[in-house]
């Protein structure tokens, strides 16, 4: 699933910056690393499933879910660039099943906490002070609107662990702000990715029903998109590496909703 869209790119933007992305063969993860890759950014990426062919400088196979997983990606980010200077929290998703509450585990939601907000949490402790040293970094986690806007039917876990990332992400803003480094959340709305399919899939399975049934019965839940379709993964990237950048000097302890409008409130 791919679109064609031109954007400006200044192909020296980053040039020596270091910069971790999590969650980067796929979805949005996979288009921040060819963005940031393009403006000559030195990127390392991780996920759980092998290297496909990323630009990334440094692919590290592992689950960040994990402490030991998170642990290994971290000396191996600081060993292979020689420090970091931006880190991408694009990892996340859901698996679990359709059926409300009741449907949820023990083992679910922690599997949900670990991926989606632990993952974060567990890196930025291994590779903040590294930023705290140099007196400088920028840090985006990538929340969703789901912490304002749960799907009841099968990410109430996903929901609740992303409603807690960015919670976590302005705390860490307001302690790391005197100390030189941007800490920013980005909460997207639907987007185009297999992640979003499977997760159709998944409740059309539940349902007994067809995939354009769960699809519309996921735009109805989230009483539609006024542009009339979920953002690209490319426009995620556009927007997180905005606010990674020299030109976003100001932008601090702000989450950005990028959603066609989805959240019908201010």
């Amino acid at each position: 699933m791919t679109i064609r869209q031109t954007f400006a790119i200044d192909d020296r933007e980053f040039r020596g910056k270091r910069v971790l992305v999590t969650g980067g063969t796929k979805g949005a993860g996979e288009a921040i690393v060819h963005r940031l890759a393009a403006a000559d950014a030195r990127v390392a990426t991780t996920a759980r499933s092998p290297d496909t062919g990323s630009p990334a400088e440094l692919f590290v196979q592992a689950d960040v879910s994990t402490l030991d997983g998170a642990a290994n990606v971290a000396a191996a980010t600081i060993a292979g660039l020689g420090g970091i200077d931006i880190v991408i929290h694009s990892v996340g998703g859901s698996k679990s099943p359709g059926g409300g509450f009741a449907a949820l585990s023990d083992g679910i939601w922690q599997d949900e906490l670990n991926l989606n907000l632990l993952a974060a949490v567990r890196l930025d402790r291994f590779l903040v002070p590294e930023m705290i040293k140099q007196g400088s970094g920028a840090i985006v986690h990538v929340s969703s609107i789901q912490r304002r806007l749960p799907l009841y039917e099968s990410t109430i876990a996903y929901a609740t662990a992303k409603a807690a990332l960015s919670t976590y992400s302005k705390a860490l803003s307001k302690e790391l702000g005197p100390k030189g480094i941007r800490v920013n959340a980005v909460a997207p709305g639907w987007i185009h990715t297999t992640a979003s399919e499977a997760m159709v899939k998944r409740l059309a399975a539940h349902a007994g029903s067809d995939e354009e049934t769960a699809r519309q019965g996921i735009m109805d839940a989230l009483g539609g998109i006024p542009i009339g379709r979920p953002a690209w993964p490319q426009e995620i990237a556009e927007l997180v590496t905005f606010l990674v950048s020299d030109r976003a000097p100001a932008i601090h302890g702000a989450e950005y909703v990028i959603d066609g409008g989805t959240i019908p409130t201010i």
